[in-house]
């Protein structure tokens, strides 16, 4: 057998090397023009105030953005996320859910709403603004909210303060991490004009600061109408464009065309340069001179474009994170099942947002200040209060979701009691309702008690 000389040995052509990456990241084709995303504060930084204001503008102008953010809104807290208390003596809850509902009723400071009534703003801020603040102020009858505009909290407010402490779009850290003040630009509920002033640093307990964040270590938070706004405001210009369109082809009913350019004068009545200006009526027959044709206008392109705007609907609900028909409020392709299936995950987008946004960041907050006050104002009698005061924290449970057969969601309520998968508080609670004021309610009830006596006899 021949060897193979020293030449052909080395200069065997080399077997291509396997490249390791994800095609997301590579280059080429298709991946160019495609955008990346840096460190989340910064991003926010660059483009939080644009997004928002944006977002702000659809939310008032444009239908399907104005639907979504109410549906948003609406799903997020209804009618209103009330508190369960857990203590475990029954008086002392009853105390304590009073104690709330007098507060709650008093709770905005500006006077224009109660305490559900700013869980619905809150709400609204966060679709829109993607955070809300909320000013706690002191006052003779316990704390009051305010919710401040997102932009008075100093965005541009960003540097270092020395051992280790910092400050980051207007709110402060100390060394640890934590947050101990914002810095809020002077203001008065009434201003319509932004006024330049410095901005005052407030200790971070009298401010509530609610988002989600999109990434570990976000500070501001940014417009869950972020995804959309493109799409939305492109489909805003389609739909425009559309509307023009079919009122052009509507001012056109037919055009005279002279074949080949020996067309004679118009016949009488049909007016100049061979335009009909008589109109046209049913069973009408118009005459006209030699070589001339009509050809009538026949705008097709509204005919084919529904299924596209249906799929940009769809884009637009699925950017929103929500069912169609709650952007669309179309229903004509739905029924009880496809409704059902299509709500089970927006549901637990809900859940998530009400228990891991709402509750820990707004909600519990405020009730351990309100019932501190309460405590220390002797309102409340609580003499095991210093000593164990998270026997006195609360249950938060959102309104029960409306249904479209209540018959058989109550059926199914009744079924978990019995089986001991809930109790009466929480199935009551689900309703709006404390269970104390329901028992004492239905206990004065004088129907109740005449179908009781009844009953006896």
């Amino acid at each position: 057998m021949a060897l193979l000389s020293f030449p052909k040995l080395f200069n065997r052509p080399a077997k291509p090397q396997a490249v390791r990456r994800f095609d997301g990241a590579a280059g080429g084709r298709r991946g160019f023009g495609m955008g990346t995303f840096g460190r989340v504060n910064s991003e926010v930084s660059a483009s939080g105030a644009t997004l928002r204001s944006r977002a702000r503008y659809l939310a008032n102008n444009n239908p399907w953005i104005s639907q979504a953010v109410a549906n948003w809104a609406g799903a997020l807290v209804g009618s209103g996320i009330v508190p369960t208390p857990k203590h475990s003596d029954a008086d002392t809850r009853a105390d304590l859910t009073a104690a709330f509902q007098g507060w709650a009723d008093d709770a905005d400071a500006d006077g224009r709403t109660d305490f559900w009534g700013i869980q619905a703003d809150v709400a609204r801020g966060l679709v829109i603004d993607g955070e809300a603040f909320l000013h706690v102020l002191p006052s003779e009858d316990g704390p009051r909210l305010r919710l401040l505009p997102p932009e008075l909290v100093d965005e541009s407010m960003t540097r270092e303060l020395g051992n280790g402490a910092v400050i980051v779009q207007g709110v402060e850290f100390n060394a640890d991490g934590q947050r101990v003040a914002y810095h809020v630009l002077q203001y008065r509920p009434h201003d319509q004009f932004a006024n330049y002033a410095p901005p005052v640093r407030v200790p971070a307990d009298e401010i509530l600061h609610v988002m989600k964040p999109l990434a570990a270590g976000q500070v501001r938070g940014i417009s869950w109408l972020a995804p959309v706004i493109l799409s939305a405001s492109d489909f805003d210009q389609l739909c425009d464009a559309l509307l023009m369109g079919a009122k052009v082809a509507a001012m056109h009913a037919a055009f005279l065309i002279d074949l080949n350019g020996t067309g004679g004068a118009p016949y009488d009545g049909t007016g100049q340069d061979g335009i009909l200006e008589t109109g046209l009526e049913p069973g009408t027959m118009k005459r006209l001179p030699t070589g001339y044709d009509v050809k009538f206008n026949t705008p097709t392109q509204l005919t084919e474009i529904g299924a596209f705007l249906r799929l940009q609907l769809q884009q637009l609900a699925a950017g929103l994170g929500l069912p169609d028909h709650l952007l669309s409020g179309d229903l004509s392709n739905a029924n009880y099942s496809s409704l059902r299936a299509g709500l089970l995950p927006f549901r637990q987008r809900v859940e998530q947002i009400q228990y891991g946004t709402l509750a820990p960041q707004f909600l519990a907050p405020i009730w351990r200040q309100v019932v501190a006050f309460s405590v220390l104002s002797g309102d409340l009698a609580a003499p095991d209060y210093e000593a164990a005061p998270r026997a006195y924290a609360a249950e938060w449970l959102p309104p029960k979701q409306i249904q479209v057969d209540p018959l058989k969601d109550t059926q199914a309520t009744v079924a978990e009691l019995e089986a001991g998968l809930t109790s009466r508080r929480k199935a009551v609670a689900e309703r709006g309702w404390a269970l104390e004021d329901l028992d004492a309610e239905i206990a004065a009830d004088p129907h109740k008690a005449a179908k009781e006596s009844s009953d006896d006899t």
